[in-house]
C-alpha cells in the first residue's frame, strides 16, 4: 500500500510539473505563430500534459499493443517537449539581443523540433557495435566478452528488441556475456516470455541488477528470470576460465560497493572483472585489486544537453577510463529510458577483447 501511495504521489507531482511545462510550450508557440488560445488550445494542452502520466498508469494496469503505442507516443512527446522548451528559451535569449520576427521564429522552431526529434527517434533504434581491446594481467587465454547494459525491456522495447539483441550477440560469438544492470524498465508488467530469447545464448550469461530492477521489485525480476540461461550475481565471486568475475548488485546504501568488496575474498594476484551498474567508487575497485570494472547507467546523457547534467553527477560517463592501472568501461546502454530518443549518444553492444598482458 505504501508503495502504491508513493507511486500515486510521484505521478501527481509529475503531472502538475508537466502541465506547467506544456502550458508554457503551447502559450509560447501560440504567441509566436499567432494562434488563438481557445477551448481547442486548452483541450490539446491538457491532453498532452496528461499523456505520459496516463500512459504510465494504463501500462501498469493492462498492457497490450494499443497501450504500448500510446505509451511510446507519450514518451516521445516528453522528449519533444524538452527540445521545444530549449528552443523557446533560446529564442527568448536571442530576442533580447537581436529583434526576431515572431512568426518566422515560430516556424523555424517548429521545423527544428520536427527534424531533431525525428532524427533522435530514428537514432535510438540503431545499434552500434563498439569494439575495444583491454589487456588483463594474469589472463591464461584471450577472451571475447560482450557487455550489454541498460536494455530497459518494458513498454517501448519488449520481446522483439530482446530477440534482436540476442541475435546480434550470437553473431559476435563471445565466450561470455555480461549484463550490467537495468535489463528491465519498470514501465510495464513483466512476463517470462519476454525474456525467453536469452535461452538462445549458449555461452555463460552473468547479470547484476541496476536501479530499475530495484524500482520494479527484486522478487518480481527474479520471478520472470527464473529458469532462463542467466546467472544473477549478487555480492559474490565466481571463476570463469581463470578470471574472477565479481558481481555486486545495485543498492541505495552509501558506499555499498566498498562495503561489499571488503566482505568478498578477491585474490589480487588473479585477473578479475567487476560487474557493477554504477560507474563510480573506482577508488574502492582499485583498492580491492580488481583489474577491470564494467558499468552502465549513464546512457551517455542519452539526449543533448542532458549529457552535461549527467557528467556533473557521473564524471565517468562513457568509454574507457584508467585509475592507477584499474580500468573502467562505461557503456552508453543498449536501450533507452523514458523518451525513445538519442541525440549525441548511441545504443551500443560492446565487444571487449581481453588480452593477456604477460
Amino acid at each position: 500500500m505504501r508503495r502504491i501511495l508513493q507511486y500515486a504521489m510521484f505521478i501527481s507531482l509529475f503531472f502538475v510539473g508537466f502541465l506547467v511545462l506544456n502550458y508554457y510550450l503551447f502559450f509560447g508557440m501560440s504567441f509566436l505563430l499567432g494562434l488563438p488560445m481557445d477551448t481547442f488550445f486548452y483541450t490539446v494542452m491538457i491532453v498532452a500534459a496528461l499523456s505520459y502520466p496516463l500512459a504510465t498508469l494504463v501500462e501498469r494496469t493492462v498492457s497490450n499493443n494499443y497501450t504500448r503505442i500510446f505509451y511510446t507516443a507519450a514518451s516521445a512527446w516528453m522528449g519533444i517537449s524538452f527540445y521545444l522548451l530549449f528552443l523557446l528559451l533560446a529564442y527568448l535569449i536571442v530576442s533580447w539581443i537581436v529583434p526576431v520576427p515572431r512568426e518566422s521564429a515560430g516556424i523555424l522552431i517548429a521545423i527544428l523540433v520536427t527534424v531533431i526529434s525525428a532524427y533522435s527517434i530514428y537514432n535510438s533504434y540503431n545499434l552500434e557495435l563498439v569494439e575495444l581491446e583491454i589487456p588483463l594481467n594474469g589472463l591464461k587465454e584471450d577472451l571475447k566478452v560482450v557487455q550489454l547494459s541498460d536494455i530497459h525491456i518494458g513498454s517501448v522495447r519488449n520481446s522483439g528488441y530482446m530477440e534482436r539483441i540476442v541475435g546480434e550477440t550470437i553473431k559476435l560469438n563471445p565466450d561470455v556475456v555480461f549484463i550490467t544492470g537495468d535489463m528491465v524498465d519498470g514501465s510495464a508488467r513483466l512476463h517470462k516470455h519476454t525474456f525467453k530469447a536469452i535461452n538462445r545464448l549458449k555461452m555463460p550469461v552473468f547479470f547484476v541488477t541496476g536501479n530499475h530492477e530495484t524500482y520494479e521489485g527484486m522478487d518480481e525480476v527474479f520471478r520472470v528470470l527464473e529458469g532462463s540461461n542467466l546467472r544473477i550475481l549478487s555480492g559474490e565471486v565466481i571463476d570463469f576460465k581463470g578470471v574472477q568475475v565479481v558481481g555486486v548488485n545495485y543498492s541505495f546504501e552509501r558506499n555499498h560497493l566498498q562495503n561489499t568488496l571488503n566482505q568478498l575474498k578477491i585474490e589480487k594476484e588473479k585477473p578479475s572483472i567487476l560487474l557493477y551498474h554504477l560507474p563510480q567508487e573506482l577508488e574502492s575497485t582499485h583498492a580491492a585489486g580488481i583489474d577491470l570494472q564494467l558499468s552502465g547507467h549513464t546512457h551517455n546523457g542519452q539526449m543533448i544537453p542532458f549529457n552535461y547534467l549527467v557528467k556533473l553527477m557521473f564524471p565517468y560517463i562513457r568509454g574507457l577510463y584508467d585509475y592507477k592501472g584499474t580500468k573502467l568501461y562505461v557503456s552508453q546502454g543498449t536501450g533507452t529510458w523514458g523518451p525513445p530518443m538519442r541525440l549525441g549518444s548511441r545504443c551500443e553492444i560492446t565487444l571487449i577483447n581481453l588480452k593477456s598482458s604477460n
